[in-house]
Formats: structure tokens, sequence, C-alpha cells
């Protein structure tokens, strides 16, 4: 099982003051560079960097480490497995999905446990989409490491939602305004995230059991410093769609 992280760091006091300042702009503007600035606060004066703001992150890398176990060792069929393959056959889909959720993180009351609960639902129904034949007891290395990806991504957007999320919603000109800016957010951090993988893998970096949470990181330490890039914004502006070439 992947090794224990360290807790998050304390934050400063009024720390996200930057980044509602930049995120009330992106609220009313949609400009991708209102929304590239919150970030960039976020991260350096919300928790001192990018490192203290990837082990604020910790968790998402420990529970990725966790599925990717659990994804790999059901598949392989091995026996300190932490869900029966067996037990579940035949089982629908929703139930299979339910008890792989149920092995990584169980419920505990917290307002994190449900977020990354709800992320790793939305990683394999992603998945599902992606993959129709995919089954979640036996998937491949391809249809993990998408789920691993999905799983990162997601969890990463509502961390940041539970932070500052408030703020875009409060400051957007009107309700369907400020989903669609919400939705924008939610592409811009999946996209930084992807591209974050794809520069591990280039480096031959891959999620290999055992590397899962150390890769996360990795991803996680790109994704800090990408938020102050531009090969986003064009995404941001689609709504969420890359542009086509």
């Amino acid at each position: 099982m992947p090794p224990l992280l360290q807790p998050s760091p304390i934050a400063p006091e009024k720390r996200f003051g930057g980044t509602r300042a930049s995120l009330g702009d992106f609220a009313r503007s949609g400009d991708a560079r209102d929304l590239r600035r919150g970030l960039g606060h976020y991260i350096r004066n919300g928790y001192g960097g990018s490192n203290p703001a990837t082990q604020r992150f910790g968790a998402t890398a420990q529970t990725a480490g966790s599925l990717g176990y659990t994804l790999y060792s059901t598949a392989s069929g091995a026996a300190d497995a932490p869900i029966d393959a067996a037990v579940l056959a035949g089982r629908s889909t929703e139930e299979i999905a339910t008890a792989i959720i149920e092995a990584v993180r169980p419920v505990d009351g917290t307002q994190d446990a449900e977020a990354e609960r709800a992320a790793m639902h939305d990683a394999m129904s992603e998945l599902l989409k992606e993959f129709p034949e995919a089954d979640l007891l036996n998937l491949s290395d391809v249809e993990r490491e998408f789920v691993i990806e999905k799983f990162t991504a997601i969890d990463v957007a509502r961390r940041f939602e539970l932070d500052v999320g408030k703020h875009l919603l409060e400051r957007a000109p009107t309700a369907t305004v400020a989903m669609s800016r919400l939705k924008q957010m939610r592409a811009y951090i999946a996209e930084s995230v992807a591209a974050a993988f794809r520069r591990l893998r280039d480096q031959g970096r891959t999620l290999t059991t055992g590397r899962v949470a150390s890769v996360v990181q990795a991803a996680l330490r790109i994704r800090s410093r990408y938020s102050k890039d531009t090969k986003n914004e064009a995404v941001v502006r689609s709504g969420g769609r890359r542009p086509l070439r």
C-alpha cells in the first residue's frame, strides 16, 4: 500500500485574498488570464509556493495510490486484493464501482472523504464513456491510468472549489454564467493535470503499481508550475474543448 503522506500545511490567514479577487474578475469577464492569475495566487500565496500546494493535495496522491493498487491487485488476482472479484462477478457496474470506492476510501464523515469518493465515481464514469467495454474488475494498464488521471483532475478541481469556488459563483452576473465559469475552471484544471501526466510519460515515469502516489505527486508539482503558463487559455475560452487543428 502507498506510504502515508504528511499532513497538509496550515496556510496563513486571508491567504486567498488575491485568488478571490482574480476569480471575481474571471467570473465577470470569462478571461482566461484572470483564471490563470487566480490559480497562481492560490499556489503562491494561499499555500506558500508549489511544494506546500502539492502537500495540500497530498491526500489526493495517497488516495490515487490506493485506487491504483486496488484496481491492479483485483485485475491480477492478488491474494491481498482489497476486494474479491469472485464475489462481485455478475454484479452491476454501479455495484462494482461502489465496492471499489468503499475499499479505497470508506465513509468517515469528512468533506475530503466525500469529495474523493465522488471523484472516484466520476472518474470511473468517464472511463466507461471512453472505454464502454471496460471491466472494472479487470482493467488494462491504459484503462487504469485513465482512471487515475481523471480522479486526480476531478479531485484537485473539487478541492479548489471547496476553498474558493463559492466566491466565483457569487461574483458571476447570473446563475447560468456561474455554472459556465465553473465548467471552464474544471476544464482548465483537467487539462493542466493531463499535461502534467503527459510530461511524466514522456520522461518514462509510468503509473506502475507502488509508484502511483509518487507519480501523482510529481504531476501535481508540475500542475502547480503549469498554472503560470498560457497554453491552456484556448481550452478555457472554448468552454473545455480543445481547439481543432
